[in-house]
């Protein structure tokens, strides 16, 4: 297929150059199983998509804010495994598709966060999405730590930070048909939690 092809030169361009330019490492791996899994990582950069997948050996599909679809942007997330999510809307097209990936046995990345950390911390608190993913799946999730991205819009003074990615251990919540509210945030809060343990392992480890 066309678009498969676009996708692997797409995938070999970008995992080289967050090899090269940030010398990326990335830990745990073989947590990340078969089948229909959401890898649910920390955001500081808009380039983390590109770390999460570079590790895998796994075609994953990510939700990233419509307004990154311009110019050659558009052209790079649509062959890259990007669809779009209107930010502030209930976008339910970007839930449908979500759910046909991993209904399909795919991988999907999605932001517990919702928003970027300036300060590459984790946030106090979950988006409720994730949640009500998860939980209308019933699909595997793998916390995911990224570490160093926040200072990647350094690379105008020419200061590339070393990033490092741990994939941490799947857990699956008991499938809910139509989860309230209530119990997506508590779901969302839970991947939260397990994100936040795991970049603070990573950080003290590499503060070690």
């Amino acid at each position: 297929k066309p678009e498969a092809k676009v996708y692997e030169v797409v995938r070999v361009l970008t995992v080289l150059h967050a090899l090269i330019t940030y010398r990326a490492r990335g830990y745990g791996s073989e947590c990340v199983p078969a089948g229909p899994v959401i890898l649910a990582p920390n955001h500081a950069s808009f380039l983390d998509h590109l770390f999460v997948g570079a590790f895998i050996r796994r075609r994953v599909q990510f939700m990233a804010k419509s307004q990154l679809f311009s110019g050659i942007g558009e052209w790079i997330f649509s062959h890259g495994g990007v669809f779009p999510v209107r930010r502030g809307h209930h976008d339910e097209e970007a839930f449908t598709t979500a759910f046909a990936v991993l209904d399909r046995g795919g991988a999907i990345v999605m932001y517990p966060e919702g928003g970027r950390s300036r300060t590459g911390a984790v946030a106090d608190q979950a988006r409720p999405g994730i949640g009500r993913l998860a939980l209308e799946s019933g699909a595997p999730v793998v916390p995911v730590a990224v570490l160093g991205s926040h200072q990647v819009r350094n690379w105008k003074r020419l200061q590339f930070p070393r990033i490092t990615v741990c994939y941490g251990d799947p857990f699956r919540f008991e499938r809910v048909e139509s989860p309230t509210r209530e119990l997506e945030q508590r779901a969302a809060d839970l991947i939260l939690a397990r994100i936040r343990a795991l970049h603070a392992e990573l950080k003290a480890q590499r503060e070690r």
